[in-house]
């Protein structure tokens, strides 16, 4: 329930602001006349390991903000590289410093991001959290 409460909260959100859309296709096609350009990612679920026992799981659902239409079409284009990188920098975070029992840094987990997403394309501003919850085993 809570995750299709935080999924319809981010398809509104998106859709108000006119960044983006889905055309019929299902590709994602970039309004030019709206700042920032927003893209969206896919759920991000990875497991919560301490020791050598899973305690949980980590799920972060974020937005990519370029700085302009280039740097979004970039985006758009590269999102499985970039994809990746967040997965790489996602369990890096949920390896060091998530729990099943408290809730997530969203703050260090979006710097974290921003920083592993600007080294595979200078153009985005700034990784976005939409959603990020930890949930036990």
């Amino acid at each position: 329930m809570r995750r299709s409460i935080a999924i319809a909260g981010t398809a509104l959100t998106l859709a108000a602001t006119g960044a983006i859309a889905a055309t019929e296709s299902g590709e994602t096609a970039i309004d030019v006349t709206d700042e920032p350009q927003l893209v969206p990612m896919q759920e991000i679920s990875l497991p919560i390991i301490d020791g050598d026992r899973l305690e949980g799981s980590l799920h972060v659902t974020m937005v990519i903000a370029a700085e302009d239409l280039e740097a979004a079409t970039r985006v758009a284009t590269a999102l499985p590289r970039l994809r990746s990188a967040s997965l790489a920098a996602t369990l890096e975070f949920s390896r060091l410093y998530a729990s099943p029992f408290r809730a997530a840094n969203a703050e260090m987990l979006s710097r974290d991001l921003t920083e592993a997403l600007q080294q595979e394309e200078p153009g985005i501003a700034r990784a976005l959290i939409v959603n990020v919850a930890t949930r036990p085993a």
